[in-house]
């Protein structure tokens, strides 16, 4: 069976959304991050990234980690490829055309979208610090956008007509810059997507799920 090691709070969403869709039933451990604990080893806390026994899955001590048989993996994207291919079904590539544009969008959701739309995620405006951060994660954006939207356009999902693990992996990459509303607008065919992402039961669940853990 396969248990995923991470909170919700963690790019362990990633996986945890797309078991949902799959329906499969899995084993979920709720390691947490150690900076977000005021002591990760004292006594009886609770299973965080600094603990000797995530680490022995983790050496790098990074959540999400997933156990699969003896197969272990440490990358939320390959996490999410992995489970797609072996119990995904049409969620998964069906063609080697198809896994190739699978694998394109998963490097292109985390090289080119995840970086500067985190910064953007973590930066506070209202400080001219904050506000230069801002500013340089939307010029970040804006061809990667650009080449997003102009691939949805007259298209529902990232690959075939169909969705798959490429709109799980590149819709959560691109969540963190969603609270930008300005950028999102200036690219409607992305923000339509990531609508129709979010509105599915599994992703719902899955939000539910990250709401209830403590921020």
């Amino acid at each position: 069976m396969i248990t995923i090691y991470g909170v919700y709070r963690s790019r362990a969403s990633r996986p945890l959304w797309l078991l949902g869709e799959i329906g499969l039933d899995f084993q979920h451990v709720p390691v947490i991050q150690g900076y977000r604990l005021p002591d990760p080893a004292a006594p009886g806390v609770q299973i965080n990234t600094t603990s000797a026994a995530f680490r022995a899955i983790n050496p790098q001590g990074q959540i999400p980690a997933m156990t699969d048989d003896d197969l272990t993996l440490t990358e939320s994207l390959a996490i999410c490829q992995h489970i797609a291919r072996k119990y995904g079904g049409r969620l998964a590539p069906q063609t080697l055309n198809e896994q190739a544009e699978t694998d394109q969008w998963a490097l292109f959701a985390a090289t080119s979208i995840e970086g500067p739309a985190l910064e953007m995620l973590y930066a506070q405006p209202g400080t001219p610090e904050a506000d230069a951060k801002i500013a340089a994660s939307v010029e970040a954006l804006q061809r990667p956008l650009a080449r997003l939207d102009a691939h949805l356009d007259g298209r529902e999902w990232m690959v075939d007509a169909r969705f798959t693990v490429a709109d799980v992996m590149v819709a959560e990459c691109l969540r963190y810059a969603q609270g930008n509303a300005a950028l999102m607008a200036a690219f409607p065919n992305a923000k339509a997507w990531l609508e129709r992402c979010q509105s599915r039961p599994a992703f719902k669940e899955m939000w539910e799920a990250r709401l209830a853990e403590p921020a």
